[in-house]
């Protein structure tokens, strides 16, 4: 008999920010293949005798590569295990999620999807920014920061970025350079408003703004590093009114 496998969100970082569902995925699970970002703390929540496998991909250095981690979910849900795929965010944001629930169904075993909360929302929000804005925006896009592909081929259609309001870039403090220049040859003003948020939702968290022309020197003064959310947009403004989560802030 065929088990069930549950590809599901953990959040952005804060473990209080995973869904109910989510949590009693977690609970009843026979095996849980967990990634890199994910809080360590949701696994404290499964049950002693749930096997744990780590599947963080870090650049350079992977624990599974993904053909691998396809296989171990298909082996499993073959075997009858409830086996919950746990993903930093939302599994279908970046996540690859998509890619594995194809061959979950390409292979017959029952899966679902859980969906989590992403760090492109949460991490401005708890730095006091809104994505939306009735004053300052009114579309939102959520876009990867590995903008250039291993050939030096440029994958993102820059010019279709022009007219949207707010821009959340992940995996993206590598490429900021690029991304800002980019941005600014394609319409944006060199001076619009960019908030780096490092760690976001998490007792780390930290904050940095500045203007498109020079975020790029600031992300490199202050040594912000990945997991960090790059939100561009006037609704950065909104920070000053709003500020609330505690952590320590720089501005440039």
């Amino acid at each position: 008999m065929n088990g069930k496998v549950y590809l599901v969100g953990a959040g952005p970082g804060d473990p209080k920010l995973i869904t109910v569902y989510g949590l009693e995925c977690i609970q009843r699970a026979d095996v849980i293949a967990y990634d890199r970002l994910v809080n360590k703390e949701l696994l404290k929540h499964a049950k002693p005798s749930a096997r744990l496998v780590y599947c963080g991909k870090e650049p350079g250095k992977h624990a599974l590569i993904q053909d691998e981690i396809n296989e171990l979910l298909v082996d499993e849900g073959l075997k009858g295990h409830c086996v919950v795929r746990l993903k930093g965010g939302d599994p279908f944001v970046f996540g690859r999620g998509a890619e594995e629930a194809a061959v979950l169904k390409q292979a017959g075993v029952p899966f679902e999807i859980v969906p989590g909360i992403t760090a492109g929302i949460a991490a401005p929000a708890y730095a006091g920014i809104p994505v939306t804005h009735r004053d300052y925006a009114t579309s939102f896009a959520i876009v990867t920061g590995h903008g250039r592909a291993e050939k030096g081929q440029d994958f993102i259609d820059w010019s279709s970025l022009k007219g949207i309001d707010t821009i959340a870039f992940y995996m993206s403090v590598g490429n900021i350079e690029h991304i800002s220049t980019q941005l600014m040859a394609n319409g944006k003003a060199c001076d619009l408003p960019v908030a780096v948020i490092e760690w976001g939702t998490m007792d780390e968290q930290r904050t940095i703004t500045a203007t498109l022309e020079t975020i790029a020197a600031c992300i490199q003064n202050e040594n912000i590093r990945n997991p960090s959310m790059i939100l561009i947009g006037d609704v950065v403004k909104v920070r000053e009114q709003i500020e609330w989560y505690q952590e320590g802030v720089m501005s440039t």
